[in-house]
């Protein structure tokens, strides 16, 4: 194989686009571009994992069982692999690295390091108040169940995380203060040359919301805010996970010296 994999994964609405587009303008790294899906992702061009629309249904995928993929599940078998490799392959530029986004790769991260063991993974995370806001227009169900999804998720997450070989953590309230620093964390997670600002003006969409408004956590969030530096009213403080996990050293303390910025 001549590529490695990048998946990026998070919620709806908690910047993983963003991120994509700043992985795609390092040198080497290709991702999908102008292509016949929602927001270029790629699991909606493959055929060897159904994805229709509840398995990736915004506020909700998270609860259905059936969507968390880990190695020796029903899909962790060689042809499995060959159909995804197949189905990408004329979508994507000719990279060392191929960059996929999708929110349900959050769930399925521990499946594709089985199915492509040089992979690696980005995992996207928002403040929970501000993905729900920016849900709500997708999802009839009520902020505190939005909540509780995001938990869900990112519970999920954070735990098949300890299992990954390389991952690493980009909030979106780091990401959108500091988006230069974002791209050279990328840069060297997958130990390629970059220098220059990002290509693009970022805009903090945080400020759409009133984060300042409380309300009862369901059961267990405050626990998984807590984890990834989140906060009542909107907080953010310094994240307490390491942000960057991977085996060579070399690799983890370049992403060290850049991410997660000083807030």
């Amino acid at each position: 194989m001549k590529h490695r994999y990048l998946f990026i994964g998070g919620l709806h609405r908690s910047g993983t686009s963003l991120a994509a587009r700043l992985a795609g303008s390092i040198p080497g790294l290709g991702t999908l571009s102008d292509v016949p899906v929602p927001e270029n992702e790629g699991v909606y061009l493959q055929g060897a994992i159904p994805h229709d629309a509840l398995a990736g249904e915004p506020g909700a995928f998270a609860f259905d069982p059936d969507q968390h993929l880990v190695e020796g599940c029903r899909f962790d078998r060689l042809e499995v692999r060959e159909r995804i490799e197949a189905d990408w392959a004329p979508w994507f530029p000719d990279t060392a690295w191929r960059v996929e986004k999708s929110p349900v790769n959050l769930l399925r991260m521990r499946l594709y390091q089985q199915l492509f063991p040089l992979s690696q993974f980005v995992i996207v995370a928002r403040h929970p108040l501000a993905v729900a806001r920016a849900t709500a227009k997708w999802s009839d169900r009520s902020e505190a169940d939005l909540v509780a999804h995001w938990a869900q998720a990112y519970r999920i997450a954070l735990g098949d995380a300890r299992r990954l070989h390389a991952r690493l953590i980009l909030r979106y309230e780091d990401l959108v203060a500091a988006p230069d620093a974002a791209r050279l964390a990328l840069a060297a997670f997958c130990d390629r040359p970059c220098d220059g600002a990002a290509p693009e003006p970022v805009r903090d969409g945080n400020r759409d919301y009133d984060l300042r408004a409380t309300m009862p956590l369901p059961e267990g969030a405050a626990a998984v805010m807590d984890a990834l530096g989140y906060g009542p009213g909107g907080a953010v403080v310094p994240l307490p996970t390491a942000a960057v996990a991977h085996p060579l050293r070399t690799v983890r303390e370049a992403v060290e010296t850049v991410w997660p910025p000083r807030r």
